[in-house]
């Protein structure tokens, strides 16, 4: 035996005997793990005039749920719910909860992230993690501490910590397959008008919501009326109602940003549809941002009308950040994706990592992607294209301000102040350093 393990032969049902093992040494903990029911029984019995306030734990391995039951200081541990407990653990794709760490309640849970997830190829920084956190992420048998820089990766093991309720759900997203947009952001569709901008468009940007409604399976759409001033354009809105089509109101001037926001945690939204006057009222671009949602921003073409789907490339991070929403959206919508590489000095070179990783996901999703490259002015480019959807990282520093296109030659400098294509936000982390 080990220099920390003694081993004492003795009969521990019989009362003399036990009580002269427990006399010679102080015990704190007690495991009673015998065969026998009976001999289960007289050494509880002898333990109960020895020791009232020991702990003990008993193995219980009969059909008998009344043994130990009736003492406040046993803890009892069924032998088959153990087994059937480490049996579930082996089977496939079901998660891996820990059972004597913390609560033991499911708070602390294990899960594997398979090829096609709707979480593979996402930045942990892009994931809103409400009422639960990736504590660590587990890659080719070392562990990695996750930073908002860090990639989820296909066969990486995620140790998820929250809600035991929360983690079921998440769970359950992560084995999703790609495919079921706009999750993992979340599941439906939310579609605001404030009537101070959109009342001329406000029938359109219903239509075009519902036609991207259509597009997909088992979702709903959301639809959020502010500053509702025309009661009979109001009215025209609300027969649009079904039973997967809400439609409410606010009348108040006030606390609007703090309704969206309950409406898209209590909704479940995961893709918020707006105009570009409207996103950019209130500091409403900062309130979606924060929440880490997709924002569809509407243009003067619809969506109806587009031919494809295009990524102008940027910095290799947000590249990767929005890659499998990009082929997601395009799945989805049936169209082909246009990956553009317009570049004025021609350095093409540097971003043949990035076309790389956009041909490792065409193998997941089986569809292809064109590849453009050009010396050019990607904004020139882009003016020139007609009937696209644009693709592009959402970040924290979107300007809005005209007069800045003057001097700039950022992508995300121009999306907002040019209305001509749909456009669809992806959350995006900026990595600091």
């Amino acid at each position: 035996m080990g220099k920390n393990i003694t081993l004492i032969d003795a009969d521990p049902t019989s009362f003399s005997k036990l009580s002269r093992i427990m006399a010679e040494t102080k015990f704190s903990n007690l495991f009673i793990v015998m065969e026998d029911i009976e001999d289960a029984r007289y050494v509880l019995k002898n333990l109960a005039l020895i020791n009232t306030k020991m702990r003990v734990v008993l193995v219980n391995q009969w059909d008998d749920d009344e043994i130990g039951k009736e003492e406040e200081n046993i803890n009892i541990i069924h032998a088959d719910a153990l087994l059937a407990a480490h049996l579930y653990d082996q089977l496939p794709n079901v998660p891996l909860v820990a059972q004597n760490v913390g609560l033991g309640r499911g708070e602390i849970m294990e899960v594997h992230v398979p090829f096609g997830s709707s979480y593979a190829y996402r930045h942990i920084g892009s994931i809103l993690q409400r009422k639960w956190k990736i504590a660590a992420v587990y890659r080719d048998e070392k562990q990695i501490l996750p930073t908002n820089a860090t990639m989820i990766k296909p066969n990486d093991t995620l140790l998820i910590l929250g809600k035991p309720l929360v983690l079921d759900g998440i769970y359950k997203t992560i084995n999703k397959r790609m495919g079921l947009f706009p999750e993992p952001f979340g599941k439906d569709i939310y579609l605001i008008i404030d009537f101070r901008y959109d009342k001329k468009n406000a029938l359109k940007y219903l239509e075009e919501s519902l036609y991207l409604l259509g597009k997909l399976e088992n979702k709903s759409l959301f639809v959020r009326i502010i500053f509702p001033n025309d009661f009979a354009l109001l009215n025209t809105i609300k027969s649009y109602e079904t039973d997967n089509i809400t439609i409410s109101a606010s009348f108040q001037n006030e606390g609007i940003d703090a309704l969206i926001e309950y409406d898209i945690h209590e909704y479940n939204i995961g893709l918020v549809m707006t105009s570009i006057p409207a996103f950019e009222a209130d500091k409403r671009q900062n309130t979606l941002y924060n929440l880490k949602k997709l924002v569809y921003v509407f243009g003067n073409r619809p969506l109806i009308e587009a031919e494809n789907t295009v990524v102008l490339m940027q910095r290799h991070e947000k590249m990767e950040s929005i890659s499998s929403t990009a082929f997601d959206i395009s799945e989805t919508l049936g169209l082909p994706l246009n990956l553009c590489d317009f570049d004025p000095e021609g350095d093409f070179e540097s971003r043949q990592m990035i076309i790389e990783h956009y041909e490792t996901l065409t193998h997941i999703f089986n569809m292809e992607i064109e590849v453009e490259q050009k010396v050019s002015n990607p904004i020139r480019e882009l003016g020139k294209m007609s009937n696209i959807l644009q693709i592009a990282p959402f970040e924290a520093d979107l300007n809005t301000i005209n007069y800045k296109k003057l001097i700039s030659s950022k992508i995300q400098d121009f999306l907002l102040t040019t209305e001509k294509h749909p456009k669809l936000l992806v959350p995006f982390a900026i990595v600091e350093g």
